[in-house]
């Protein structure tokens, strides 16, 4: 039986915003004195689109900013390499943008996973079918501003530039789910679609690499901005840990904990910084 999660339209879609987020000051507040107290009794999970970078109008467009890697290497060492990214991008890609940078990190929402910086990433399930993936190129080719964008086990289909498609693409998508005798949910989030195995998740994604020598026992930090995230989200706070909400299409600025990309940057550098200042924030 093939498992789908039916795309809705916008209003809908903005109903399925968390309203959990609802005191986003006391739990940022709370977080901040929980990393500051021991970071090493933490761990960041940190998504990449729309939290450490801004969004752009086709993926691969992304602007990495000024002192991320460094940032990133910083925090490694706050955190004692606590420290994991985790997407809804292919990690061969995040790696491509993060470059010569490598993180543990679970891609494709729990579907790719690595588990050590050094290791070679994981695939946990098989790879959507061809028929599916050419059906949609076929849709992406017939209508101006979409783009599908494949990824193995998973797959995208963005309509940021052509944003009256989000019916036509949610009704061939469904259709074309229907002809396939696996297991997939259809995730909405901004401006796309993601077809995603059924059963993975970023929360799942979380768990997994929660399980490693260096993040066990600690308490985990996940800081997203989209729908995918709110399983992270919930597997973090499941833990007695923390979600932190980005404000954008799916956050308003009032429910949630940072409300930009640059303001959690700003978070991050001045954790690193407060624990080694005789180093120049990345603010200055």
């Amino acid at each position: 039986m093939i498992k789908t999660s039916n795309p809705s339209p916008p209003e809908a879609r903005r109903k399925m915003v968390s309203e959990e987020a609802s005191a986003p000051t006391t739990r940022l507040s709370a977080c901040t004195s929980s990393v500051l107290a021991n970071p090493r009794a933490c761990a960041l999970f940190l998504d990449m689109d729309g939290t450490l970078l801004d969004l752009a109008p086709t993926p691969r467009s992304v602007r990495v900013p000024d002192g991320l890697l460094e940032l990133l290497e910083r925090l490694m060492i706050v955190f004692n390499g606590a420290v994991a990214i985790i997407t809804g991008r292919m990690l061969a890609e995040a790696d491509l943008i993060l470059s010569p940078m490598k993180l543990i990190a679970s891609g494709v929402h729990g579907a790719e996973l690595r588990r050590g910086r050094d290791l070679e990433i994981e695939r946990v399930t098989a790879v959507l079918p061809d028929d599916f993936v050419e059906a949609m190129q076929g849709v992406a080719r017939r209508i101006p501003g979409v783009l599908a964008e494949p990824k193995g086990p998973g797959l995208a289909i963005h309509y940021r530039l052509a944003p009256d498609a989000e019916t036509l693409i949610a009704q061939e998508l469904a259709s074309a789910l229907e002809r396939h005798a696996g297991v997939f949910h259809i995730l909405p989030g901004k401006r796309l679609f993601e077809v995603v195995p059924a059963g993975l998740s970023k929360g799942t994604a979380l768990v997994a690499l929660s399980a490693l020598p260096q993040f066990r026992g600690r308490v985990p930090i996940m800081i997203g901005d989209d729908i995918g995230d709110e399983a992270a989200f919930a597997a973090a706070e499941l833990r007695q840990g923390f979600g932190l909400r980005v404000a954008g299409e799916h956050y308003r600025p009032d429910i949630a904990d940072f409300s930009g990309p640059r303001e959690v940057l700003r978070w991050l550098d001045r954790i690193v910084t407060h624990f080694d200042p005789s180093r120049r924030s990345l603010r200055a």
